[in-house]
């Protein structure tokens, strides 16, 4: 007797997950053992039940499908179906992969043939191999949110309500910390991101997304001039006429950005 394949189903539109548990029900090959609704809950159960096969939103508030995989360990990582509503262009880097995805609206054919997939690379050993290609996707190889052959992002999906926001990183203004989010400012709209700053420091361009304070994330290139405040500090003006606070701790990366010290 064949072993089942144990899935995991993430995604946090509960419709969703259950038009895909629906289609596993009569699946004899597939069991599903677990559900999540967010992305910190999937990134314990897939570390926890250790899943053959992955159903994961791209696009998820506080916590993005990739984000997910890039906290989970390679070795652990399973094979995966992206469920997502990018576009075919966006989709392109994950054909490279070689990771199958399933793109909204989906139909059963559809999704009986991703399910094949996974379970052909299941059965015959391809598992680890597709982690590596994985790993790859994580680490700037490719992907929706990542220039080819890059290692920055180049634009953040925010889901809010609903919606989603695709935002181009060249568009944004500054970023700020407010309590478990950021508030990214991009022109005269603001989005809430459930991300650290720390992190976010890390997935930028440090060319062009310079920390100033330690709840400030300023782009270089809206910088309209510098001003003497007090004991070392200095107020960045903004284009725009924002106001931020340099604290004397950032100053040496700000230079750095700038090419110049002052």
């Amino acid at each position: 007797m064949t072993t089942r394949l144990q899935a995991l189903i993430v995604d946090d539109e509960p419709a969703a997950r259950a038009a895909i548990r629906t289609l596993l029900a009569d699946d004899p090959e597939v069991e599903v053992v677990g559900e999540c609704g967010d992305g910190r809950s999937a990134v314990e159960a897939i570390q926890d039940l250790r899943p053959d096969l992955l159903f994961l939103d791209v696009q998820m508030p506080e916590m993005d499908g990739l984000t997910v995989l890039r906290q989970v360990e390679a070795m652990g990582l399973p094979a995966v179906i992206f469920v997502t509503a990018y576009d075919q262009y966006a989709l392109q880097a994950f054909d490279v992969h070689a990771v199958d995805y399933l793109l909204k609206p989906f139909d059963d054919a559809r999704f009986r043939q991703a399910v094949g997939r996974a379970k052909q690379q299941a059965h015959q050993g391809k598992v680890g191999a597709l982690s590596q290609q994985l790993r790859a996707l994580l680490d700037g190889a490719g992907g929706p949110a990542v220039a080819a052959g890059g290692r920055y992002l180049k634009r953040l999906t925010i889901k809010s309500g609903g919606r989603v926001t695709i935002v181009p990183t060249k568009d944004i203004d500054w970023i700020e910390a407010e309590g478990d989010y950021v508030k990214i400012h991009a022109g005269r709209a603001w989005h809430l991101l459930r991300e650290t700053m720390k992190h976010l420091e890390k997935e930028f361009d440090p060319a062009l997304f310079v920390r100033i304070h330690r709840s400030t994330i300023v782009n270089v290139e809206r910088i309209k001039e510098l001003q003497p405040y007090f004991r070392g500090e200095y107020v960045v003006i903004l284009h725009d006429g924002t106001k931020l606070k340099l604290s004397r701790g950032y100053k040496e990366q700000l230079e750095a950005a700038l090419g110049r010290s002052f």
